[in-house]
């Protein structure tokens, strides 16, 4: 399989979607505390999901993984771990910003570190910014900050804007900006983290990729088991976490059928959260019925899922992008943040908003969907240029 820049945008378009819609079946999470469904998803989706995946895909999965360097395996796991604490922040900064502002921002953040850092770790930044190919990237990456920036500035007309009750209809009951942002920024720091991960586990690839042409397999999948490392360690952080909170709270019977309070639930009419009950109604301190803790586990799994398919494809991408494979990461978080903007769109997040408000979420839009272009354009030029010497090699 050669580089196809293009064909890596759409790999990392789809990855982008995946990402973005991962939170929307914690809207149908009924009675639940945040720490009991974020546990679900986190197991299908950083162990479950990575290895059944993987075995399918990469074959001896196992003794690729015992046959990588200790430090290899080690540095992945790390960072990992380290990224699980922007994850678990990261959350937080959805429910406090919405989902097109939370996105916006905290991947925003992680954009920019996530791109530059490894490059600059391995002194290649003052290569890739002397070649066009490379400058054109670089243009993109800085294009995607500033779309940035048009997001945040709509996120803060936002607030001034729409009432409680617009915020409470549209499921942001908790959105604050200057909690939320503070949050993000953290979040997007630590999540930030994933892409040294995936930079520290490439040992880890090159041994899966030989393994996929000796089996006669495409190389495609060669990222799947570096994935399975760094999701290991980022599932630590989160069942840590979530195990405390499960301690201080006492939602550990939650798992079985008791009451608790679903943050991430658009409000209803129904009577689906606590919040949504007359509290002298003594109905709310029921327990959920089979069914409906059925649907509550099948939620949590089914958005843990679809947050792995996020990098399933990412590692996808990644190989089709060249020797500038690391403008990856930003063409992965611009993709988010495009979805989640259409996502928060569609979710009516922006409702009772002024004109000027919608045209800098629009704006923002726009450019993130130009540097997701500019970055797949200047990877373009570079496998072209390396392409060229063998073309002419071949035709003497």
């Amino acid at each position: 399989m050669g580089t196809n820049p293009f064909i890596g945008v759409i790999y990392h378009w789809i990855g982008g979607f995946a990402s973005a819609t991962n939170f929307i079946p914690f809207r149908g999470i009924k009675r639940w505390s945040w720490e009991v469904y974020w546990l679900i998803q986190g197991f299908a989706a950083w162990i479950v999901a990575p290895l059944v995946l993987g075995t399918i895909f990469v074959p001896h999965l196992f003794s690729i993984l015992r046959a990588a360097p200790s430090s290899s395996l080690g540095y992945a796991f790390l960072w990992g771990a380290l990224w699980g604490i922007g994850g678990l922040t990261f959350g937080l900064a959805i429910r406090y910003l919405g989902i097109a502002l939370g996105y916006a921002i905290a991947l925003g953040l992680c954009t920019a570190f996530g791109t530059m850092l490894p490059p600059i770790f391995h002194g290649q930044l003052a290569a890739i910014a002397h070649e066009t190919s490379g400058q054109i990237i670089l243009a993109g990456v800085a294009v995607c900050l500033i779309a940035v920036a048009v997001n945040g500035a709509a996120g803060l007309s936002k607030e001034k804007e729409i009432t409680p009750e617009e915020k409470l209809e549209a499921g942001e009951a908790d959105f604050s900006f200057v909690k939320g942002i503070a949050v993000a920024i953290f979040a997007g720091i630590m999540s930030a983290c994933f892409a040294f991960g995936l930079d520290a586990g490439a040992p880890i690839a090159h041994i899966a990729k030989a393994q996929l042409l000796a089996s006669h397999r495409l190389d495609l999948w060669q990222n799947l088991p570096v994935l399975v490392v760094v999701l290991w360690g980022g599932f630590l952080t989160n069942f840590i976490w979530s195990a405390i909170l499960i301690i201080k709270n006492r939602s550990l019977d939650q798992f079985t059928g008791a009451s608790g309070i679903n943050p991430m639930r658009a409000t209803a009419t129904r009577g689906d959260t606590l919040m949504d009950w007359d509290p002298r109604n003594i109905a709310v301190f029921e327990r959920l019925t089979p069914r409906t803790l059925t649907f509550n586990y099948l939620f949590a799994a089914l958005a843990g899922v679809i947050w792995y398919f996020q990098f399933f494809f990412y590692s996808m991408g990644q190989t089709k992008m060249g020797k500038y494979d690391f403008s990856s990461w930003a063409l992965h978080m611009a993709s988010i943040i495009i979805f989640a903007t259409l996502w928060g769109l569609a979710l009516r997040e922006w409702r009772g908003t002024s004109r000027r408000t919608k045209l800098l979420v629009a704006s923002g839009l726009f450019l993130l969907i130009a540097s997701t272009i500019i970055i797949g354009y200047g990877n373009y030029i570079k496998a072209t240029q390396e392409a060229a010497p063998i073309i002419n090699t071949s035709s003497s």
